[in-house]
């Protein structure tokens, strides 16, 4: 998995790289076709030709995604595709030749991997994506379905919700939820380790063991991710219409720190404020509204779904 992974890293910064220098000599990009070829041409050489061992569709596939963020960058819908680093969001993905029983999928070139099936799998599955995360692997299985129109059982039932961090979410109808502060729960351990991790020899046997401040964040996120997600599923499923506060966080965790002409005023302070908004995660949450809303971000009430999505400036 961490060959068939590299090699995608590979193949796309490589075409990334070409498309810049191409860009800088005021030559057109090369297209998904023409980078297909080029790749072919690759597997040919000597010094390229280990990608031969690669599955072929994963590395098309990886062209695909790539040909996507120039379509979403000159469509203004995203940001220019960037560099991909080792270790960070390794992943890659098969369009057929998989297989699936039960709790064991078939990848080609790789044979029967076990899993842990989180749910029961519906419709006609379509690609396997594999991607890492810390020391984990986590496979997605996308499938297509057909379903129903469906009827919302709290039809016209509305809520206002407001945002903040003393009380994460009140309701309009008086509810009040809690934070989480996952973050703030596990700072001082956090700390502890990084603190230890820089006191080790880089590339040391114990220098290797930085994994466990990985698995710590990965921890934190999938915390605050099944809060947000809890409530966000009860809130869709209670109510038809959703207000959520239309909150501009990146100003608000602007830094206090100023200039040095300019010096800022109560910077520690400023800063407390702005981990405890970040640690919150309401960008995350109105995400997962909308998402489970059926329409997209940024979307204002209509269009059809029987549950709806909105803004409350």
């Amino acid at each position: 998995m961490v060959r068939q992974a590299g090699a995608c890293r590979f193949v796309w910064n490589k075409i990334l790289a070409l498309n810049e220098s191409r860009y800088l000599a005021g030559t057109p990009r090369l297209t998904y076709y023409q980078a297909c070829w080029l790749l072919a041409l690759w597997k040919q050489t000597e010094e390229l030709g280990w990608l031969k061992q690669m599955h072929s569709q994963v590395l098309q596939q990886c062209l695909l995604d790539l040909e996507r963020g120039y379509r979403n960058l000159f469509q203004g819908r995203a940001l220019p595709p960037r560099f991909r680093k080792k270790g960070l969001a390794d992943s890659f993905r098969f369009p057929q030749g998989f297989k699936l029983e039960d709790r064991k999928v078939y990848l080609p070139k790789m044979g029967w991997v076990e899993f842990w099936k989180s749910r029961e799998m519906e419709g006609t599955v379509k690609n396997v994506t594999l991607s890492r995360r810390g020391g984990h692997w986590y496979v997605a299985l996308q499938a297509e379905l057909e379903v129903p129109e469906p009827v919302h059982p709290a039809k016209g039932k509305e809520v206002g919700i407001d945002l903040g961090i003393v009380t994460f979410a009140a309701f309009s109808d008086g509810e009040l939820v809690p934070p989480l502060n996952v973050y703030c729960r596990w700072e001082k351990k956090l700390g502890r380790l990084q603190r230890n991790l820089a006191r080790k020899v880089k590339f040391s046997r114990n220098w290797e063991k930085r994994q466990k401040i990985a698995h710590l964040h990965i921890r934190i996120a999938n915390s605050r991710e099944d809060f947000l997600h809890k409530l966000s599923t009860d809130v869709s499923k209670n109510h038809a219409t959703v207000y959520v506060e239309n909150l501009r966080i990146r100003p608000m965790c602007k830094s206090a720190r100023g200039t040095i002409e300019h010096p800022g005023r109560n910077v520690g302070a400023k800063a407390g404020l702005n981990k405890s908004i970040l640690d919150q995660g309401w960008h995350r949450f109105r995400r997962i509204a909308g998402i489970q809303t059926g329409l997209a971000w940024g979307d204002r009430v209509g269009g059809g779904s029987p549950l709806q999505f909105a803004d409350l400036s």
